[in-house]
């Protein structure tokens, strides 16, 4: 079984935004040089990106087909199945991803938020329902969905992710500052948007201080 960085996976998603540019520009075959020059990784890199998900090797000096590389990687990220999410805390966080339209073409069905609040109770954000957080098990097994987002505050996201998971979720996309303790076999993607904001600015602290020597 092929085994994949975390770097290598957070790659593939820019790779495939690229090559539907392509598609759209008319380009049909695309090399590994030119892969690199735009998206900034070395041609090695790209080369060993490609073949650990294509399901045709790569032509020396002739490039690959921009459609199946779009096939490939598609399939590879799951884009081609959609996969039936919910969202947990529909604040202003919450309320942006159900309204965001992309998800659907990235494989990932948005069908329903869950919040406390009665006044957000009974309402559509994005065209999708907000329920009571106390029908999260019934309505997540009735939809089916498999992916629990959290955007509530850090003091209820443990609570929240563990209805969830009484519900059905076997993965847990995890935007609340929080560290769950989840049971085997459920997986937990954390977006700490505070580290990543700390790493911005760090680098823009490091661009200034070699900009002034």
């Amino acid at each position: 079984m092929k085994t994949y960085s975390m770097n290598q996976l957070e790659r593939y998603p820019i790779y495939l935004k690229y090559f539907k540019e392509l598609r759209d520009e008319g380009v049909e075959v695309v090399s590994s040089p030119r892969i690199a020059a735009k998206l900034g990784y070395s041609e090695e890199q790209v080369r060993k990106d490609l073949q650990n998900v294509s399901l045709e090797p790569g032509r020396p000096k002739k490039g690959r087909s921009v459609a199946q590389l779009i096939e490939d990687l598609e399939t590879f990220l799951g884009y081609r199945e959609q996969t039936v999410a919910v969202v947990l805390g529909v604040g202003h966080l919450g309320s942006a991803l159900l309204n965001f339209p992309a998800f659907s073409e990235m494989g990932l069905s948005l069908q329903a938020g869950f919040d406390t609040d009665p006044a957000k109770i009974g309402t559509n954000v994005g065209g999708k329902p907000v329920y009571p957080m106390s029908r999260l098990g019934e309505v997540m097994q009735e939809i089916g969905a498999s992916i629990a987002i959290l955007t509530v505050p850090s003091a209820l996201a443990q609570e929240a992710a563990v209805l969830a998971t009484l519900g059905g979720a076997k993965a847990i996309w995890n935007f609340a500052p929080a560290q769950l303790e989840m049971p085997e076999g459920i997986i937990v993607e954390n977006v700490n948007l505070a580290s990543s904001l700390a790493v911005l600015t760090h680098r823009m602290s490091l661009a200034k201080d070699k900009g002034n020597r």
